[in-house]
């Protein structure tokens, strides 16, 4: 190896904290079936390589096959002596560390000849489909490292939806931020056909930083490499975020896994290390006090729910939910859908209808609402639980959301809330209230009606934090 590479490669090593530089030493030794350290003192370490076999070996269960035969790819098109006709078969101890380099530490410039070889072993422009392809088995692997290494944090392959179909949905999210240099994105089969060049992929790995996030796990979970160093960034530690109140439930919530990653990655960074739940309609029952028991003041909010179609969809609250007859919330709301497409929808600066929730009040809309107008609302849960709206024609004034149910007037099949971040410290000290601590003229109307209090009794304990 000459000066000029000696120092790039020395450049790269230096990107790593002694204690990573001697992490990446050990798993390339493991790999190449070195002895480690001594032969490193000796300068033998660089001559020694590794081979697809032996990468196979070691990553038969943490990661799907495809995945490793991409990162192989991606591994040898690094080009250390300027002679691409001379790549070898076999990695040498530099191109792995340049390949550690670039994708865990660099710039989208950096990093998309290696992406451009994950996704094509030809040289030259990439189809859709090819694309489509590596984002789909780049999210699939995600999926299962997490679940392999336990670290999906409380969620796991049982109690959320079949990961099959929300794979799909967020690599065709992703791809649809494919933008051509005159800023036109292709869709449906014209985006399959169509070829990209390098140049958009790099665009595309800039503006869609889940790619360069997803890679990062794929490397250091697949490879246990990295995984435990202080280096990790925001978006790997908080990419699943932890799941409180759900444990041995027997529910199974109507979010899959990449749904919970890519809308966790929508929500204020503060909010994004903790989920917990506070209602789901197979737990509490179909009432829309319960609901609203279960939800009043416990702080920022998901709400999702399936209409009997089996479209799932709904909002980020970004305030803790109040009953009164005036809209709330600010512009950190959004609406969503999970299925049959995955979709954030963020506000428009047209007006401040960002949610709004009233109960028993007789001029007012009774119900849920987030978007939209009174009778006209983005996403709507009606008082008399089961009913709901989803209005925009063409698009919701609030988020510009198009109608997310499959009818624009639905069924109701089923409904979870999710509180994010910590919960409110009122909440932690008074313990959960219920519509009727709320409205005490709720209450003293219920005894007048001789009825009683149905919430009594039902109540759950706040959870401690630590139930994993």
């Amino acid at each position: 190896m000459g000066n000029a590479e000696s120092n790039a490669y020395r450049n790269h090593l230096s990107r790593f904290l002694p204690e990573e530089q001697s992490d990446i030493d050990g798993v390339f030794d493991t790999l190449s079936g070195s002895s480690g350290s001594s032969a490193a003192k000796n300068g033998k370490a660089t001559k020694k390589t590794v081979t697809l076999g032996a990468l196979q070996a070691y990553m038969r269960e943490p990661l799907p096959e495809q995945m490793t035969v991409r990162l192989y790819n991606g591994m040898k098109s690094i080009d250390l002596t300027g002679k691409s006709s001379e790549l070898s078969e076999q990695i040498a101890k530099e191109q792995f560390v340049i390949f550690m380099s670039n994708l865990l530490k660099g710039n989208a410039d950096e990093k998309i000849t290696i992406i451009m070889r994950m996704i094509s072993t030809t040289e030259g422009p990439v189809k859709g489909k090819q694309i489509q392809e590596f984002t789909e088995d780049l999210i699939m692997s995600v999926v299962h490292v997490l679940s392999y290494r336990k670290e999906l944090k409380g969620w796991n392959l049982e109690n959320t939806r079949d990961s099959a179909g929300g794979i799909k949905a967020l690599a065709s999210q992703l791809l649809s931020e494919l933008k051509l240099a005159d800023g036109a994105k292709p869709v449906g089969p014209q985006l399959m056909e169509m070829n990209f060049d390098q140049s958009v992929i790099e665009d595309w790995v800039y503006r869609v930083p889940h790619i360069s996030t997803f890679l990062s796990v794929v490397i250091r979970q697949g490879l246990h490499v990295l995984h435990s160093l202080p280096d990790q960034t925001k978006e790997i530690v908080n990419l699943v975020p932890g799941c409180k109140g759900f444990k041995g439930r027997g529910l199974v919530s109507l979010f899959d896994i990449p749904s919970i990653i890519y809308i966790n990655s929508h929500l204020p960074a503060e909010l994004q290390h903790k989920w917990r739940l506070l209602f789901s309609s197979r737990l509490h029952g179909e009432s829309f006090s319960q609901l609203c028991g279960h939800i009043v003041n416990k702080g920022p909010c998901i709400v999702i729910l399936r209409d009997l179609d089996g479209y799932i969809f709904g909002g980020f609250a970004s305030h803790s939910w109040e009953v009164k007859p005036q809209f709330q919330g600010d512009n950190r709301c959004f609406l969503f859908s999970v299925s049959p497409s995955l979709a954030v929808y963020t506000y428009t600066g047209y007006n401040d209808h960002y949610m709004y929730l009233n109960h028993s009040q007789q001029t007012m809309p009774n119900g849920l609402g987030m978007g939209g107008q009174h009778d006209y609302f983005g996403l709507w849960i009606d008082s008399d639980y089961g009913k709901g709206h989803s209005k925009a024609k063409p698009r919701c004034t609030t988020y510009n959301s198009p109608q997310l149910s499959a009818k624009e007037n639905f069924t109701l099949d089923a409904l979870e809330v999710w509180a994010v971040g910590d919960l409110p410290e009122s909440t932690e000290t008074k313990g959960k209230k219920s519509i009727l601590d709320v409205d005490p003229e709720a209450q003293a109307l219920l005894e007048m009606t001789g009825k009683s209090r149905q919430s009594e009794g039902l109540r759950e304990p706040i959870e401690d934090d630590e139930d994993n």
